[in-house]
């Protein structure tokens, strides 16, 4: 399976209404992810580092996890707030 594109998923995820803080090389300078602060109040529904809630999959909103995984990406956490979503 090929992945969807950084800046196609970028859109899908704005039109989820997820706020995305940029690329991922403007973070740390690893290259190809997207971050995402999960501390915006929009995020909030998605992510969570200490869900122990079954609608959660490692602090990731299963519906969103599924979401990803179909377009080749998948989401890892670097610290409580922060998110990067890296291709399969």
């Amino acid at each position: 399976m090929k992945a969807v594109d950084r800046e196609k998923l970028i859109t899908l995820l704005e039109n989820k209404g997820i706020v995305v803080r940029g690329l991922s090389e403007e973070f740390d300078g690893m290259d190809g992810g997207i971050w995402i602060s999960a501390e915006e109040p929009q995020n909030e529904f998605y992510f969570d580092y200490y869900a122990m809630s079954s609608s959660y999959e490692l602090g990731v909103d299963k519906s969103l996890d599924a979401f990803l995984e179909k377009r080749g990406w998948y989401a890892e956490w670097y610290d409580p707030g922060t998110i990067f979503l890296w291709e399969i």
